[in-house]
């Protein structure tokens, strides 16, 4: 059978990172005591140092950025929309007139 996958919480991978960061820890020492991977407080670390405040953003939460990007995206799809709308409707209205 296949083993679920173990979630963490935003606070929990702080509170990790910060065993390593500001009490001294080793990764590998700070990881055995919490009951994980080396590798994943690792990661967690470096997503915290690049993140910083912005990083573990929590299940379908994009980062700060991110979700600027996508809302961006958006606004771009639907100004496209209306412009090809306009194109249309200025040729509509050259073609009726005398």
């Amino acid at each position: 059978m296949a083993e679920t996958r173990r979630t963490f919480t935003r606070e929990f991978k702080v509170a990790a990172v910060k065993l390593v960061t500001e009490k001294g820890r080793s990764v590998s020492e700070a990881a055995r005591g919490l009951g994980i991977g080396a590798a994943l407080l690792r990661r967690w670390k470096v997503t915290r140092d690049a993140d910083g405040h912005e990083g573990f953003p929590g299940h379908g939460h994009l980062p700060p950025a991110e979700d600027e990007v996508r809302r961006l995206k958006a606004e771009v799809a639907r100004l496209k929309a209306e412009r090809d709308i306009l194109k249309k409707v200025t040729a509509l209205f050259a073609r009726e007139s005398p």
